[in-house]
């Protein structure tokens, strides 16, 4: 007897957790911004790198939804390899790379900034480890052929491709445009512990570069 196919219920209790382990180092990050504050607190530097960071976020937000045009729907189904996917295998998490430096760069520290990319990826790695079992598990040779040939995260433009037409799923695409914008809420998060720290409400612990 062969053994029963992946349940697609499998791949999204991966995603789950993905979510739930973010949703804790996103307050972790955010404890440690309260009680930390840049070297270049009130420089052009710090201004410098904020504005860098919001772009990086805007950016993000864009590559994300972009992405999802081709992907949303698609993921337990078949195998995405045109578009961004043809490039990287996913480019959903490399731009949430991107988001997270881009919310790292609100503090107006480097190692803040870069703290946030360097535990995105930590978390967002298992989670790619995971999926890749499960697809494997699903699509077969047909997998590895495309994980043999495409980067698990940074682009190979090389090898582009692109579909003359597309089918849309508008409500996924919808639902990745809004979960992008709540990133846009760490520049006046960020803004709000910045004050409580200038009045003396929030101790500052620890001054980074």
């Amino acid at each position: 007897m062969g053994s029963a196919p992946p349940d697609p219920e499998d791949l999204r209790r991966v995603q789950l957790r993905r979510k739930a382990i973010l949703a804790v180092v996103i307050f972790a990050f955010i404890g440690a911004a309260a009680v930390t504050q840049p070297v270049s607190q009130g420089t052009l530097w710090e201004d410098a790198l904020a504005t860098t960071g919001l772009v990086a976020i805007c950016g993000a937000i864009l590559g994300r939804a972009w992405c999802s045009l081709y992907i949303g729907g698609r993921k337990t189904r078949e195998i995405v390899m045109r578009g961004p996917y043809s490039v990287s295998r996913n480019p959903l998490y490399l731009f949430s790379f991107v988001a997270a430096f881009g919310v790292g760069a609100q503090t107006g520290s480097l190692t803040l900034s870069l703290g946030a990319v360097l535990l995105t990826f930590v978390v967002l790695r298992q989670t790619v480890r995971r999926e890749e079992t499960w697809l494997r598990a699903t699509f077969g040779a047909e997998y590895d052929r495309y994980l043999g040939a495409t980067p698990r995260f940074w682009p190979r433009w090389s090898a582009w491709r692109d579909e003359p037409r597309l089918e849309i799923s508008p409500g996924r695409f919808v639902t990745t445009v809004l979960d992008g914008a709540v990133l846009i809420l760490a520049v006046p998060v960020m803004a709000i512990l910045s004050e409580a720290q200038a009045e003396g409400l929030l101790p500052v612990l620890l001054t980074l570069p």
